[in-house]
């Protein structure tokens, strides 16, 4: 097996990580729990008869990402390296669990969930973090083969491609689009030749099309966006009274707890339309501080990537960063009514415990790499 130099973390030279950036973190995860509290109160008092049954849950799990933050701002990333083909494969039979009666858990014709001790876990969301970790470690192994589309890059292709399709098969259309054009960034900021690019926009692009006409609910999707008044009742209702809602919290807002449109209008607000209840209560202002939050984190995030100086950190930033930004403008996208529908969540806010949990951990990663370190080189097996 070939063995490989690269540059390692000497622990006993650890310096401090970036600050802002990780403010920026703490300041979105808090933010969220504030607001999943004051947009699920309600529902959760009228459907489980606990008005905090979403916001301890969220907490809970909340801790558990705060202890996985820290510890993967800590951790040694050549270790990972080292472990990244049982991670691949580990996080591929995850995926493929919901589909396994006793252990999967299907809701509304979707298997994404596995279920344990009453609770549930999505694996989506991990690969969300684990395919621009290979990618990452992949392409920074083949520099010297990137100009070689066979060595070089068809590889990382089909490993993306096969969690595309099980993704897909779990019925989250959504999700499987969205790792897949992440996917194509990381390629791009790769060094990957532009015409690979044509090419795969050309099988992407009809595919996507017809796996979109081929469900109802998603061509309903796309036709109440471009005509909402067609079915305001129906598949344009909740795009329509999420819209409603935004603009009813004005420029100062509401106040926390005070929205009332967030619980009569808005369908599962704690969920994909949890920006809503957000703009209602906090208003244009709040709408306004939490775009510089975002815009605090993607910054330093991004600084993050161009001064690191391996590829690998440097991708795995770009890619990681790229992943939770781009999620956070799709959701918001979608609830101002700028975008079709998707199942997209927001980080840091909607309810459920696999998108936060696995945000803070791909959150700790990224401050990982903020932090400055001594290096030496070291060998280590290729995988």
């Amino acid at each position: 097996m070939k063995n490989n130099t690269i540059t390692a973390e000497s622990a006993g030279h650890r310096r401090r990580a970036d600050h802002i950036l990780c403010a920026s973190i703490i300041l979105l995860t808090g933010l969220g729990l504030i607001t999943l509290y004051s947009a699920s109160y309600g529902y959760a008092d009228i459907f489980f008869k606990d008005a905090l049954y979403f916001s301890l849950s969220q907490l809970v799990f909340a801790g558990i990402g705060l202890i996985l933050f820290f510890a993967a701002s800590w951790v040694s990333l050549d270790l990972i390296r080292k472990l990244m083909l049982p991670i691949v494969i580990i996080t591929f039979v995850l995926c493929l669990l919901p589909f396994v009666p006793g252990i999967g858990v299907t809701r509304n014709g979707a298997s994404r969930w596995i279920g344990f001790g009453g609770r549930t876990f999505q694996p989506s969301e991990l690969v969300k973090l684990v395919l621009p970790l290979y990618l990452a470690h992949i392409f920074e192994k083949k520099q010297d083969r990137i100009e070689n589309f066979n060595s070089g890059v068809l590889p990382q292709a089909m490993v993306a491609a096969l969690f595309f399709g099980v993704i897909f098969a779990q019925n989250n259309f959504s999700t499987a689009i969205f790792i897949i054009l992440n996917v194509l960034f990381i390629f791009y900021f790769a060094g990957v030749k532009i015409r690979y690019f044509v090419v795969s926009l050309v099988v992407i692009i009809p595919v996507s099309t017809l796996l979109i006409l081929t469900r109802e609910h998603r061509l309903k999707r796309i036709i109440s966006f471009f005509w909402p008044d067609l079915d305001p009742q129906g598949a344009g209702y909740q795009v329509r009274a999420s819209v409603r809602t935004i603009v009813s919290g004005g420029f100062w807002g509401k106040g926390i707890g005070q929205g009332t449109r967030k619980i009569a209008s808005v369908p599962e607000v704690h969920s994909d339309f949890i920006f809503a209840a957000f703009a209602e209560e906090f208003g244009f202002i709040g709408v306004i501080f939490f775009c510089v939050l975002v815009a605090v984190f993607a910054y330093r995030g991004y600084k993050t990537a161009l001064k690191s100086e391996d590829v690998f950190r440097r991708l795995l930033a770009f890619g990681l960063v790229t992943m939770i930004v781009s999620q956070m403008l799709l959701n918001i996208g979608v609830v101002s009514g700028a975008l079709p529908v998707t199942g997209i969540p927001l980080p840091f806010f909607s309810a459920g415990g696999s998108s936060l949990v696995i945000t803070l951990l791909m959150s700790g990663i990224i401050v990982n790499i903020s932090r400055p370190q001594k290096k030496y080189e070291v060998s280590y097996a290729a995988q």
